[in-house]
């Protein structure tokens, strides 16, 4: 039987219009952890994420073969900026791509594993997600207002208050390994109707997050898992 594929709009509280649930099955024999569940929805100046993997993202259990995903959000949702592929792809007109890896640290003599967001600024240029520009790395041991990590189950805010552009709707983009991108619109920074405190959705409900984050420096010496 063929994996099934669900889009369906989160709807546990008031302001479920702003937020979106992307759920996934992955394929048998996957190595690597694969995103199952993806709740996106825009908070103040960023987007907060909960994504849930079917095994953890980093560390002993995955070996060589941890996480390895990227999610794309079209700030705008228009094709007439940022990212622009070959043919009538999903991906096209992407923004932001937020790439969450599952990494060593080789510049200690432990070589400690942790989870790693890298993100890029997608230009009019760009015709791969790595021309991107790299603006910010964050890593789960030394951002936790930014990146948290509970289980198989990461929690993010992502910075979108840079030059991006901006709409009153906004539209992210999965694609799964071996299958079709799965794609849904959600309120744009324009349009949100969250305002105030950023927020982050942990441990069951929305809690409050301090701003924050590391913005972007030459790369430490790490290798993905």
């Amino acid at each position: 039987m063929l994996p099934t594929l669900a889009l369906a709009l989160f709807s546990m509280s008031a302001g479920a219009k702003d937020r979106v649930t992307f759920r996934h099955t992955p394929l048998p024999g996957d190595e690597r952890p694969v995103i199952t569940e993806a709740v996106v929805g825009p908070q103040g100046n960023d987007f907060a994420l909960r994504l849930t993997f079917n095994k953890p993202p980093f560390g002993a259990e995955c070996g060589t073969r941890c996480a390895n995903a990227t999610l794309l959000i079209d700030t705008d949702a228009t094709a007439g900026t940022g990212l622009k592929l070959e043919g009538k792809q999903a991906e096209n007109g992407a923004d932001l791509a937020i790439i969450i890896q599952g990494a060593r640290d080789l510049s200690g003599a432990s070589g400690d594993s942790y989870l790693r967001v890298k993100v890029r600024r997608l230009s009019n240029e760009a015709k791969t997600v790595d021309e991107g520009e790299l603006i910010a790395e964050i890593d789960h041991r030394k951002d936790p207002d930014r990146i948290h990590v509970e289980g198989s189950t990461v929690f993010l805010l992502i910075d979108a208050s840079g030059d991006l552009p901006s709409g009153r709707k906004a539209r992210i983009v999965y694609h799964p390994p071996g299958n079709k991108a799965l794609q849904a619109s959600l309120a744009g920074m324009a349009g949100s109707s969250s305002q105030g405190k950023v927020m982050i959705f942990r441990r069951g409900s929305w809690g409050k997050a301090p701003q924050g984050g590391t913005r972007v420096s030459p790369e430490p010496q790490a290798e993905p898992r």
